[in-house]
């Protein structure tokens, strides 16, 4: 075992800006704002073609929801990252409002000291791919909302991995 988490280690997360090269290992940015369009509907819409892609497997189907989320009191403690090995799973924002990402790349477990922290701007969406460590959603704003874009079908497709009391992750916004 790792010395360091024998003897308990404390690992601070300063979100970075949300730019889609370094969210890349963990899914797609989904915005327009440096994005190739083409002109539809005689000129009238810019169409920003494939910003994301769904993934889900053989037999399942893709579907919306609206989450309605509360934000956290922080600096806050990351007890725990899930995951959806048969789904990407999408989050938008409804209503403009930043947002915080927390993410771990793909492994059987998350790597506390690989994990990574976004700030959203309030026109920026993510889709996090199949099997990426992620925490729930981490709204700013009270009542704010997110379409989601997520995966229904058989099997399970949510795991969660709960790190041990020697490992404390605390997600620090700048203020």
């Amino acid at each position: 075992m790792d010395t360091d988490i024998e003897k308990g280690v404390t690992i601070t997360l300063t979100p970075e800006p949300l730019t889609p090269d370094a969210f890349a290992p963990f899914g797609d940015v989904i915005e327009t704002e440096n994005r190739d369009y083409f002109m539809i509907n005689g000129g009238s819409t810019r169409r920003y073609h494939k910003l994301a892609t769904t993934q889900v497997d053989e037999g399942s189907r893709v579907i919306i929801n609206i989450f309605q989320a509360t934000p956290l009191s922080y600096p806050h403690g990351i007890e725990m990252l899930e995951r959806h090995p048969k789904g990407s799973q999408a989050f938008v924002p409804l209503l403009g409002n930043d947002y915080l990402v927390v993410v771990a790349p793909k492994a059987d477990a998350p790597d506390p000291h690989a994990i990574r922290a976004f700030y959203a701007k309030g026109s920026q969406g993510v889709n996090y791919h199949c099997g990426v460590w992620h925490h729930p959603v981490l709204a700013l704003s009270p009542n704010d909302q997110f379409l989601v874009v997520d995966r229904e079908g058989e099997g399970k497709n949510c795991d969660e991995f709960f790190f041990s009391k020697q490992i404390r992750v605390i997600l620090a916004p700048e203020s």
